[in-house]
């Protein structure tokens, strides 16, 4: 009967941790609503993995033989080879985005610019504390506030710390609601959070313009940033099978079952990196407290980067809307918008937030392909 207590037997300190890690993460997901699709199956993957003698990791049991995980087969198929899994999501996630907010009023891609300092400066940081090149990459990218763009970053950079990364910035993304209003108010007055904005419609966009601006993005980041034709070629054309106007069926099941779906496995996947082992170390501490840095630089940069403009301005912009230009969509536009009525309750700029936040888009994965191509280039010569 030993047998019956061998898993019992075999059960550490860092397991337990692990364990109350994942009930951590699905309490988020169920309790909060914070990312249910991706922290849920996270939580109970970070379970499943540090089960002792765990059926989901390749491992050699005595009287069976080799036996094959199916997370380390997700992980080894769908990310460690081939990043797959990031890539197919980008589809869906280019099907839900509408740029005409953004056409309409182009300006505002220097928000989404100037809303991405914190993946730099938190690089330069996490270099100083001693981390790797590469791995201090894949720790600034969490101030992408894109998951998908950190977990790729992360492997093809080959970052030991894929699992801190990937729950610092799905954690962060789902506690923008309180990072942000945190951060604007640290570098804003009462007086400037009120400054209103006129209230706009969407201008009508041609559909030809909407068409072609996928393909162009695609080609001029292509040029800029080659790293990061994958990245800004799938989420362009989901956008494509969006604004085409012939694939109807195709951009209703890329929005709703193709990026759940892809969320949901690649919430199992990334549980192979969360072994007790490898995640329940100083560094991750480093890294979770360097993600909220990137957050909150980010949300910061934007602020200041609005009041500089605001210098020149003869109608001032609400420096609140520098903030939106994070890529957390459509999560800090409505945060944004929810700050600035607690100021003014008539003040209404949802689509100039929405403006920016879109724009956070496209500026975190030319952000993350300028950074693989500087860190390939430097470790290459």
């Amino acid at each position: 009967m030993e047998f019956l207590l061998e898993g019992f037997l075999a059960i550490g300190w860092k397991q337990l941790v692990m364990f109350a890690v994942g009930i951590a993460l699905i309490y988020l997901a169920i309790a909060k609503e914070y990312e249910p699709t991706l922290l849920l199956p996270m939580g109970f993957g970070a379970i499943l993995v540090n089960l002792p003698l765990s059926g989901v990791l390749n491992q050699i049991m005595p009287g069976v033989g080799e036996t094959h995980g199916a997370i380390q087969w997700l992980f080894e198929k769908g990310i460690a080879s081939s990043e797959v899994m990031p890539l197919l999501l980008f589809i869906g996630i280019g099907a839900m985005i509408d740029f005409s907010p953004l056409l309409s009023r182009p300006v505002y891609f220097l928000f989404g610019a100037a809303a991405h300092f914190g993946i730099f400066a938190t690089i330069t940081l996490s270099c100083l504390l001693g981390f790797s090149l590469k791995d201090a990459a894949a720790i600034g990218i969490i101030g992408a506030a894109d998951g998908p763009t950190t977990i790729l970053v992360s492997q093809v950079l080959h970052s030991t710390y894929m699992g801190p990364v990937a729950v610092a910035a799905y954690s962060y993304m789902s506690l923008v609601p309180i990072i942000q209003p945190f951060a604007i108010k640290l570098v804003t007055s009462k007086k400037e959070r009120m400054i209103r904005m006129d209230p706009v419609a969407s201008d009508a966009i041609p559909r030809i313009i909407k068409i072609l601006f996928p393909i162009t993005v695609t080609i001029i980041v292509g040029f800029i940033a080659p790293a990061a034709v994958a990245l800004i070629g799938f989420l362009m054309f989901g956008n494509l099978i969006r604004e085409c106007g012939v694939l109807e069926s195709l951009s209703e099941a890329a929005q709703k079952y193709l990026s759940n779906l892809i969320t949901l496995l690649l919430g199992l996947t990334i549980a192979f990196t969360l072994k007790a082992e490898e995640f329940i170390t100083l560094d991750t501490i480093k890294i979770l407290a360097l993600g909220l840095v990137a957050f909150i630089l980010d949300t910061v940069g934007g602020v200041l980067f609005t009041k500089f403009l605001n210098l020149f301005l003869k109608k001032k912009i609400n420096p609140m809307i520098g903030a939106a230009g994070i890529s957390a969509f459509p999560m800090s536009s409505r945060v944004i918008q929810r700050l600035a009525l607690q100021e003014d309750p008539t003040n209404i700029f949802l689509m100039h937030a929405a403006s920016a936040n879109v724009s956070g888009q496209i500026a975190s994965v030319v952000a993350s392909g300028l950074v693989l191509n500087l860190v390939i280039n430097h470790l290459g010569g």
